[in-house]
């Protein structure tokens, strides 16, 4: 059972991955977003939609996302 504490450590407590990935696609545009995260879903016909689809089902590149958000948007708590 998680404490109550570890929730105020997870910077992105409550940030839905919609909303992550809308944030750098409105920051960085597609193209930059892709030249920084070399994934398919961002260079070859981005959207929103397939990028949410590819994102939960790969860890690895979530978790590339979920840092460049964490850096660029300053999340702190």
């Amino acid at each position: 059972m998680q404490k109550e504490n570890d929730h105020s450590k997870d910077m992105l407590h409550g940030v839905k991955l919609n909303d992550i990935v809308t944030f750098l696609v409105d920051y960085y545009g597609w193209e930059e977003l892709g030249n920084r995260i070399n994934i398919n879903c961002f260079i070859n016909e981005p959207s929103i939609k397939s990028s949410l689809k590819f994102l939960r089902r790969t860890p690895w590149a979530r978790n590339k996302v979920e840092k460049l958000y964490i850096e660029t948007s300053g999340a702190t708590l």
